[in-house]
């Protein structure tokens, strides 16, 4: 079983922020495989189902981002896994816009969401890193990321996500490299 997470802040004034792209990565994903109906579970959001051969369990907390932690900490504990088990969807400024990049452990580069899973839960998970790139000055980086996607973004982001879900099942598996490749090979097309 693993623990997939989606990383955003709950509310539909937040839904099509960079920040939240997160719950939308996982909201595709539900959508593309037919998991089952949203539970309300461990301060979040919950929907269970099958990549491949392996259980996965959607988690999007409700918490805000500052205390994500709290919510995947719970769910943590609940199936007793370790963090070899847990999967973090999100936003990465380092990265262009629509790339997307797999690293296990790591810092949290001022990330608060990944702080708070930090603080609850160690380090050393496997993150799903989304490109939303950098705005150009540290200044103007919290209205950016707080920002909505623009209407010519969307299409690029339509592909980044589909190209994500399409090919999971190389996550789910453990094969981080063939799915960066793919979702890359995807998004070229």
């Amino acid at each position: 079983m693993q623990l997939w997470v989606g990383l955003g802040n709950p509310g539909p004034q937040y839904a099509m922020q960079r920040h939240n792209v997160g719950f939308m990565a996982l909201d595709v994903l539900a959508d593309m495989h037919g998991f089952g109906s949203v539970q309300k579970k461990f301060q979040g959001w919950v929907q269970e189902g099958r990549l491949g051969g392996e259980k996965i369990i959607l988690l999007k907390p409700a918490t805000y981002m500052n205390e994500s932690g709290r919510s995947v900490g719970e769910a943590m504990r609940f199936y007793k896994l370790g963090y070899d088990a847990l999967t973090v969807f999100h936003d990465e400024l380092d990265l262009p816009p629509f790339k997307v990049k797999v690293k296990q452990g790591g810092g949290h580069a001022g990330h608060n969401g990944l702080r708070s899973i930090d603080q609850h839960c160690g380090s050393d998970f496997r993150r799903v890193r989304l490109g939303i790139g950098h705005p150009g000055h540290k200044d103007r980086v919290t209205g950016y990321v707080l920002g909505n996607y623009a209407k010519a973004e969307q299409e690029a982001l339509v592909d980044m996500l589909g190209a994500v879900s399409a090919e999971a099942e190389w996550l789910a598996r453990g094969d981080a490299p063939r799915f960066m490749n793919e979702v890359a090979r995807r998004q070229q097309d």
